[in-house]
């Protein structure tokens, strides 16, 4: 059993500091994986990207304090109760390019909608403050039932979620038209980078905005 901590730090920040195109990345020959999921996938492109000195990208260890452990056998130990020291940013961080990267996985079963349950506030407000910092912040959300796997870039993230206050959904339709498709690929399976030089590249022409952008009437 796993106990999350009381209360998350709430707030807003604005979006701020401009960002500079990164290259565009090399490409193996070799067979990715297939069948995994998405954060498995992640997790092997990130090994692959490290390998041919593409980018530093790890998974941020989870800190827990460990209450409880059995042991069934003398050469094996079970932790059966742990308490997390405090509620969890996002999923993974690196640096590409020069640049920061900070981003989360989310899966969703569903074929129409992203359902904001799917996030916490304090990810969201994570996400804003390093973008504040002239830092790159995005989730790579993947509808299982679809394959298909985009990079949805934090300042649209924070405008979705001040707009509806954490609740709601964010309509596949128009997810596709703010996101980026991450296209199939062989080695990675994931190439993800590739959609994160696309977002750079729209950042630097001005296509792009590192600001949240209003959606409609909301008061």
């Amino acid at each position: 059993m796993v106990n999350y901590p009381k209360g998350v730090h709430q707030g807003q920040s604005a979006i701020s500091n401009q960002m500079k195109v990164g290259k565009g990345t090399k490409r193996g020959l070799t067979f990715g994986k297939r069948g995994m999921g998405l954060e498995d996938e992640i997790n092997a492109a990130n090994d692959y990207y490290l390998a041919d000195h593409l980018a530093v990208i790890h998974k941020k260890p989870t800190p827990v304090t460990i209450v409880k452990v059995d042991y069934p056998a003398r050469s094996a130990a079970k932790i059966t109760e742990a308490y997390f020291q405090k509620p969890s940013t996002t999923d993974y961080n690196g640096v590409y390019q020069g640049r920061y990267l900070d981003f989360d996985a989310k899966e969703t079963k569903n074929k129409t909608v992203f359902p904001m349950k799917n996030i916490h506030e304090h990810q969201v407000q994570h996400l804003a403050n390093v973008v504040s910092q002239g830092g790159i912040g995005f989730l790579l959300i993947k509808f299982t039932t679809l394959n298909q796997t985009y990079l949805y870039p934090a300042p649209e993230l924070v405008a979705a979620w001040m707009q509806q206050e954490g609740r709601g959904s964010i309509q596949l339709k128009e997810l596709v038209q703010q996101a980026y498709l991450v296209k199939a690929s062989l080695n990675p399976s994931l190439d993800y980078l590739t959609a994160v030089d696309d977002y750079l590249a729209d950042l630097e022409s001005g296509r792009r905005s590192d600001r949240p952008q209003a959606r409609g009437n909301h008061s």
